[in-house]
């Protein structure tokens, strides 16, 4: 299982959190299967950490020098 410690917005501190599918290829939520889904290990709050494209299209076509 992969681990990480991040800043738990309901916690409010710094908690362990890990891969809700950790075994790379297994994520159905993501266009190249690894699981962006963290969950805190103590009260199961959940982030999402880095970009979700919708398609490797979308990811390729996205400007990168702008801010929304």
């Amino acid at each position: 299982m992969t681990e990480i410690i991040r800043h738990c917005p309901d916690c409010g501190r710094g908690r362990l959190f890990a891969q809700h599918h950790s075994l790379t290829g297994h994520c159905p939520d993501s266009a190249d299967e690894f699981c962006p889904e963290w969950y805190c290990v103590v009260c199961g709050a959940t982030l999402v950490i880095g970009a979700v494209p919708t398609t490797r299209a979308d990811a390729l076509a996205a400007p990168r020098d702008r801010v929304a």
